[in-house]
């Protein structure tokens, strides 16, 4: 009968320095495990078990709104639901690739690189995916037509190339220049955020100054709840808290838990994005992010804004 063992678990000073991450001391997988120990190991509590299944299971999430959307009457034939189809796709693919890095990491130092260099380019592709929405259903009214709503998409392709190779760049210094390695790695996850999310902060701003007076232009309470998340994951991202504060006492779920805020973030950002373009009413006409859409005879819907 076939006997499947599960790996034995490190602690911090069994494995090379590459592997280390901040304030987390024990749950660490053998630093030469073979592919089956490392699918295995997601059946174990490691310390990157919950991360493995915070980024699984929202993957099939995802996909299994892509299809109900993308199966549904006139969805695919309608080029106003074009953006939002874009935006699904990474939305499922960003999940998996990161699912798959946490899950294989730990078979070499150089299979850790190759894991990541992957995990970083399917997150810039989740914020190209993102930039396409955005510019076709949340631009406000005074920024339509405008060079930035007519380069945001372009620009935000610009953005995804440049922080990918920047957050790769950032792998090589980890060792020599730790802090270094943190700030060009922080910067480019947080750059592309920000300005994916201008349309968003500018509405922000804008019923901030003018209460409840902002009309059209308000924010949504799901995209509020997006920003608040993403912001706070980032601030665990790059402060490593609360595993900095109290070292091995977080081991098994301070990473997972960055995750399943992010993860939290994602899901409320699809849930407005898709509730805005297909349940609520279209107030003011708005291109889509792809210029071509309004050629050739494919009208928007009539009404507008579903920002």
């Amino acid at each position: 009968m076939l006997s499947l063992k599960l790996p034995q678990l490190l602690q911090v000073h069994q494995v090379p320095r590459v592997f280390w991450e901040d304030g987390i001391m024990s749950g660490y997988r053998r630093p030469t495990s073979s592919a089956l120990d490392c699918v295995l190991s997601s059946f174990q509590m490691t310390n990157e078990t919950v991360n493995i299944w915070t980024h699984f299971l929202p993957t099939w999430y995802f996909l299994w709104r892509l299809l109900a959307l993308a199966g549904g009457p006139g969805f695919r034939a309608e080029p106003y639901h074009w953006p939002l189809l874009v935006f699904l796709l990474p939305a499922c693919l960003y999940p998996f690739a990161s699912c798959c890095a946490h899950t294989f990491s730990s078979m070499s130092p150089r299979a850790r690189h190759i894991c990541y260099f992957l995990d970083y380019g399917a997150l810039s592709l989740y914020s190209l995916g993102c930039a396409f929405p955005y510019a076709a259903y949340s631009m406000p009214a005074s920024w339509l037509h405008g060079r930035l709503h007519q380069f945001f998409v372009p620009a935000a392709a610009l953005n995804s190339f440049l922080c990918t190779g920047l957050s790769c760049y950032s792998r090589f210094l980890e060792l020599e220049s730790p802090g270094l390695s943190k700030v060009l790695r922080t910067g480019a996850f947080a750059y592309p955020f920000l300005f994916d999310n201008l349309p968003l902060f500018y509405r922000l701003g804008l019923c901030w100054s003018r209460g409840h007076s902002c009309g059209q232009e308000a924010l949504s309470t799901s995209h509020g709840y997006h920003l608040f998340c993403a912001l706070l994951t980032g601030f665990l991202f790059a402060s490593h808290l609360p595993e900095r504060l109290a070292p091995g006492r977080f081991d098994y779920i301070a990473p997972g838990w960055r995750q399943i805020i992010g993860g939290t973030s994602l899901s409320s950002y699809n849930e407005s994005i898709t509730g805005s373009v297909l349940h609520l009413p279209l107030l003011r006409p708005q291109p889509p992010a792809i210029p071509h859409l309004c050629s050739a005879g494919h009208p928007l819907p009539a009404g507008g804004s579903a920002g």
